[in-house]
Formats: C-alpha cells, sequence, structure tokens
C-alpha cells in the first residue's frame, strides 16, 4: 500500500480506528464544511500541507472541494478521474464550495483533464446544467458521464452519457486513450448505491466492485495512479456560519439514513475493498524502490 493519511474532520470515519495514521483536523470541520471562504481555505491548507500523503481519506462529501488541494500538491501532469453522484462543476460562488471544486482543479497548471463518472442527479441535464462549467466540457477539458438509463432517448444524445449495461465498454476506451497518463483518483462515496455507500447526498447507481474494476483498468492499459483519495461517508452537519448553514440546508436533500452502527458498517465494509486497490503499489513503484534500494546498497 502507498503513504495513506485518514485526515479527520468530522468523524465520519472515527478517530483512530484505521490502521494508517491519523490526523486530528476537527476543528477545521465546521468552518470548512460545505463552503469556504478563500483565506480560510488557504490558512488550512499552509497548516497541514507538509503532512499530506499522496492518498487521503477524508471525511463527508461535503468536503470534497478540498480534493482541489490534494491535487495541488501534485507537480506532474495529471488526469483527474473523479466517480461521483455530482458533476461538481457548478460556477456560480461561493469560489471553494463543494458542489464547485472541479473548477479549482482545472485551474491548476498540472491538471490536463478532469473526467467525472457516475452522475445522476439533475444537474447534468436542462435547465440544471445551465449552471454548470460547459465551456470546460465543450473544450474536452471537462468531461461529465451522467447515467440516462431513466432518460428518453433524445437524452442519450448528451456528450458522454453512460447507461448501466455498456458503461465499462465506454470507460475502458477512455482509459486505454489516456496514453500512459499519471492519474489522480478521487471517489465520492455518494456514487454507490444505498446499500454500499451511507453519505450525506442523493446515492448513485455503481456497486463497489465496478469501482475496483475501474481502478484496476486504468493501470491495466499502462495508466499510474499516483495519487487519490475517499471522501462521502455520512457526518453529523455542523457548520461556524449562518450563512454557511443555510445554504448547506437548502442544497442538501432529505433523506432516509439507517442507525449510526449500520452507517459505519456499510462505509466501512466498502472502504476495506476499496482502499487496498486504490493505493496498491503498480509496476512502476515497485521499480522505483528496487532502483532506490540497490543505489543504497551500491552507493
Amino acid at each position: 500500500m502507498l503513504p495513506s493519511l485518514h485526515l479527520n474532520l468530522d468523524h465520519a470515519w472515527g478517530g483512530d480506528s484505521l490502521a494508517f495514521p491519523n490526523i486530528d483536523a476537527t476543528k477545521w470541520g465546521a468552518p470548512l464544511r460545505f463552503s469556504a471562504p478563500p483565506k480560510l481555505v488557504e490558512e488550512f491548507y499552509r497548516e497541514h500541507e507538509a503532512r499530506l500523503a499522496p492518498f487521503i481519506l477524508y471525511g463527508s462529501g461535503d468536503f470534497h472541494h478540498l480534493s482541489a488541494l490534494w491535487i495541488r500538491r501534485r507537480a506532474e501532469p495529471l488526469v483527474v478521474v473523479s466517480f461521483d453522484n455530482h458533476p461538481d462543476w457548478d460556477v456560480r460562488p461561493p469560489r471553494w464550495c463543494c458542489g464547485g471544486w472541479v473548477n479549482r482543479a482545472l485551474e491548476l497548471p498540472q491538471v490536463r483533464k478532469v473526467s467525472v463518472w457516475g452522475c445522476g442527479n439533475f444537474e447534468c441535464w436542462w435547465p440544471g446544467q445551465f449552471f454548470g462549467n460547459r465551456r470546460a466540457e465543450r473544450s474536452g477539458r471537462l468531461e461529465v458521464h451522467p447515467w440516462a438509463d431513466d432518460h428518453p432517448l433524445q437524452d442519450h444524445k448528451r456528450q458522454g452519457v453512460i447507461l448501466t449495461n455498456s458503461w465499462r465498454a465506454r470507460f475502458g476506451e477512455f482509459a486505454a486513450h489516456l496514453g500512459a497518463a499519471n492519474v489522480y483518483v478521487t471517489i465520492d462515496l455518494d456514487c454507490l448505491a444505498a446499500h454500499e455507500a451511507a453519505t450525506n447526498w442523493e446515492n448513485g447507481r455503481f456497486k463497489t466492485d465496478d469501482l475496483i474494476w475501474a481502478l484496476r483498468e486504468l493501470r491495466r492499459t499502462g495508466n499510474r495512479i499516483v495519487a487519490g483519495d475517499i471522501c462521502g461517508a455520512y457526518s453529523r452537519p455542523v457548520y461556524a456560519r449562518l450563512k454557511q448553514r443555510f445554504a448547506a440546508a437548502m442544497d442538501h436533500p432529505k433523506l432516509d439514513l439507517p442507525a449510526p452502527e449500520v452507517r459505519q458498517q456499510i462505509n466501512f465494509a466498502t472502504l476495506e475493498k476499496l482502499w487496498p486497490v486504490l493505493t496498491e503499489r503498480d509496476e512502476h513503484d515497485a521499480g522505483a524502490d528496487q532502483e532506490r534500494s540497490d543505489g543504497e546498497l551500491h552507493g
């Protein structure tokens, strides 16, 4: 397993119950949740930048905008692959918000492209898509792949649509055409069906086995997953500012969630399957380790 870190913002994964290092960042949870002023985001980043690992597990999908910070740390050219039930491409203020973080990633010079897979909500369709970053989508720097199974046939002409019975073929073509890219993978658990993830948002259609297949397909086609993250586990919403609380309450769906102990059981069962595959060493990493070892031996 490549270097990993649990950044505990909101107790979504408990405190020290994981098998890799944990940083208690709970003092930042309420101020950063859902949205945050740029100055506050930068203050948080300066405090934690030096301790971050290539692979980060953190809290609710309400913090997904922090993925843009994790990506910022990478120096090499990247393709960002996001598995998410939402496109997170909203161009409206606030600038730092979980619903618009993809735009912050696209601003980074090392990001070649962002490709979002598994969107199932209204934002990818008219009129919701009016507020999305269609300019980036038209240019090819942003790909959005929404499910079209429940839409009329005319909607199947929308750029990027996927269907349950054929999405793997589409993803396989995408992975093969990346050209041995460095890939950053971000997984919001709300892309999974409800029996496999308990989240603060609507659930999607993927199964855990689908994501495992996709991660392995990226590597099989010659790409290298150099870093990544998982967020999206449910946590009790706590906010620091009235405006933040009001906007989040307006945006969040009303959900019928299982009991807390059941939520934890569901999410940990999924994490135990996903995390080892996301963070596994590929041949390139093993070769680099061997070269370092040989250099130390003969140096």
